[in-house]
């Protein structure tokens, strides 16, 4: 006996992928590897062409260093945002950037206006239409603000101020860290991460200078060790 849903065909106990579904995985695939090869496209021009090649060592060093940060988000974040953006606004999220901060808010928005349950067929339409939306918007506004008004604005500006500019980064990123250990106070945690991360970096890494390219390695294990170590027990 065969039925017809609204995500896949089933028969007996056997769920065949429906139209949708294959269709979307298949682009999908096909987008995020013709992404991949653009993005790779200028550092392999300047590695294999122009003759920037730093050595293997660098390299491997450096993706040591991302990876031991970030590689838990290459799983966590598909098995997290799968629930809410489905298989097709995921193609399109990972293809984008800033989900976290731009995409999943506009899709989780379009579903709650639209009263849509997480997980339903039209939730993820409803998604892909959302991020497409958001997605629009992003590139307009950054090519009206930031590529004609912007280049504008600083080139009109007085040396004193451009002088400033090398402040921006920490002024952006300690306001943020101060946010976050304000909401989420878990001082066990925080004080021994940067009580680490200031010694790696103002003691250490001076006089150990191979510790300039992988000094994020044994920062990050040192501060969860320590975090570890210093939680509270129950």
């Amino acid at each position: 006996m065969t039925s017809q849903t609204g995500d896949t065909r089933t028969s007996g106990t056997a769920a065949v992928p429906s139209v949708f579904e294959r269709t979307t995985t298949t682009w999908g695939r096909l987008t995020m590897t013709a992404g991949m090869l653009v993005s790779l496209a200028g550092p392999a021009y300047l590695l294999f062409v122009a003759g920037y090649w730093p050595g293997l060592t660098p390299i491997l060093t450096g993706f040591a260093a991302v990876a031991a940060v970030f590689a838990v988000y290459w799983i966590l974040e598909p098995v997290t945002y799968y629930p809410m953006l489905g298989g097709a606004g995921l193609y399109q999220a990972f293809l984008i950037g800033n989900i976290s901060n731009k995409l999943l808010p506009a899709a989780v928005s379009a579903q709650s206006v639209l009263k849509l349950q997480a997980g339903t067929r039209r939730a993820e339409v409803a998604s892909v239409a959302a991020i497409c939306g958001a997605a629009l918007m992003h590139v307009v506004t950054l090519a009206l603000l930031v590529g004609v008004a912007g280049t504008w604005l600083v080139s009109a500006l007085p040396a004193s101020i451009t002088a400033t500019f090398d402040y921006v980064l920490p002024a952006v990123l300690g306001p943020v860290l101060v946010q976050l250990l304000w909401k989420q106070p878990q001082w066990r945690a925080a004080v021994p991460a940067l009580v680490v991360a200031a010694v790696m970096v103002l003691l250490v890494a001076p006089h150990v200078p191979v510790l300039t390219h992988i000094g994020m390695i044994p920062t990050v294990l040192l501060g969860v060790t320590a975090a570890v170590l210093l939680r509270r027990r129950r």
